[in-house]
């Protein structure tokens, strides 16, 4: 008899690996979670002639997509992604027409916890009570603040992004909690002049202090007394647009 394959019996084959890398590329370009990123494949079209899929075959599901990751992490080559943007910039896609900077609130669940439990969680340690517990500490969410916004709580985290203008590609982004002031992550979101010398951003981000930093280093963020980067955004997008039609399609 023939020697037989060393796969497991049942189950589906494993996903071409190049297909699953080709998913974090879309993931980068269009800061799309696991769960986003498995709909947004079965949703778009673009998206599954970009990965060489049909309609008939089976795609990368939410699990799969974090289980490459990770094992790219630990392998030390996630930082290939990046290889990316200099594959865009050889194809006429780096961003130089302008950067748009923005901050938004990702809401997490209200934790109801007492004023002792909050002042540990304020203090960096972890009440003892949830340590004996680990199904409740399970529950407890220790990263998240509360914030205010026009006079509103909001608990949670803020996702800190810089899209390029022409292009419509998130090219940097980092999450804090949301009670960081947005100002305070602008020099990790924002690139050199050579992605565009014009910034355009929200009065959260105007300060001479920061003014006079940029002007030395890079560019001064436009405002106009509103939310510029929302507005850039949207006067180059028709309001009757779906969210997925506002953006480019791979190809």
């Amino acid at each position: 008899m023939g020697s037989r394959s060393k796969r497991p019996k049942g189950g589906r084959p494993p996903f071409d690996a190049m297909v699953v890398f080709k998913v974090l590329v879309l993931q980068a370009l269009y800061h799309l979670s696991d769960d986003q990123t498995e709909y947004q494949i079965r949703d778009r079209l673009s998206f599954m002639r970009f990965l060489g899929l049909n309609l008939h075959q089976w795609i990368p599901d939410a699990k799969t997509i974090w289980l490459f990751r990770e094992t790219l992490t630990h392998a030390g080559a996630v930082e290939t992604l990046t290889q990316f943007d200099t594959y865009l910039a050889s194809q006429g896609l780096q961003a130089r027409g302008g950067q748009l900077i923005d901050a938004s609130l990702i809401p997490a669940p209200k934790q109801r916890n007492t004023r002792e439990e909050k002042a540990t969680v304020k203090a960096g340690a972890c009440p003892a009570d949830w340590e004996a517990h680990s199904a409740k500490r399970r529950q407890k969410d220790t990263d998240a603040r509360w914030t205010k916004k026009h006079g509103i709580s909001h608990f949670g985290y803020k996702n800190h992004v810089n899209v390029d203008k022409p292009h419509k590609l998130i090219r940097r982004y980092t999450v804090t909690d949301a009670a960081v002031h947005d100002s305070q992550v602008l020099e990790e979101v924002l690139q050199n002049k050579a992605a565009g010398r014009d910034v355009w951003g929200d009065a959260a981000y105007r300060s001479e202090d920061i003014d006079t930093q940029l002007k030395k280093t890079k560019a001064p963020i436009e405002d106009s007394g509103q939310s510029v980067s929302r507005q850039a955004l949207d006067s180059q997008t028709d309001p009757n647009q779906s969210a997925s039609e506002r953006y480019p399609r791979p190809r």
